[in-house]
């Protein structure tokens, strides 16, 4: 049983990190090792992502003194929180595979029931993060456009390459 104070400091810590993140990450978990969680955590601070577990009650004084709008007295399991200090796309991969190769392992279930993107103050359901998550990285995406705006150019250039071949002959 926690102290009044030991419920504060957690309340405390709680507000100062969502105030420092820029994307939350809400995931209920069941039935998951502690080594799978340490793994999960290496991941993310690389990232620059902390993973924490506090009480849902306290957390969700936590998000209520931040402006958060989210419940989690809505989870009925046990509720993790991912606090990254990028955006959301910055662990949104991490958190999903991480999810999808436990489910696979059978060792266990964590499923991302929201998330909340602190700089434009929404809340993303677990739909819209599983787009979000399944995305290609960023220098993929731009190296996609690239290709796709050079093609045409590419194309032109060869049908004139060919065109003067036969001319030429």
């Amino acid at each position: 049983m926690l102290t009044k104070q030991q419920k504060k400091e957690s309340v405390d810590q709680g507000t100062k990190k969502i105030q420092e993140s820029g994307a939350l990450v809400f995931a209920e978990y069941n039935k998951v090792l502690v080594e799978d969680f340490k793994k999960l955590r290496r991941e993310l601070k690389k990232a620059g992502a902390d993973l924490k577990v506090l009480k849902k009650r306290l957390l969700n004084i936590a998000l209520k003194n931040s402006g958060v709008n989210f419940d989690p007295m809505t989870v009925k399991t046990q509720l993790s929180t991912i606090f990254a200090k990028g955006d959301l796309m910055s662990v949104a991969g991490l958190v999903h595979k991480f999810s999808k190769d436990l489910t696979k392992a059978k060792k266990g279930e964590f499923a991302v029931m929201a998330a909340y993107d602190l700089a434009e103050k929404r809340l993303v359901d677990a739909n819209e993060f599983k787009v979000i998550a399944t995305l290609p990285p960023r220098e993929v995406l731009l190296a996609q456009i690239a290709m796709m705006l050079t093609m045409p150019l590419k194309q032109l250039m060869m049908t004139i390459n060919e065109r003067s071949k036969q001319t030429q002959q």
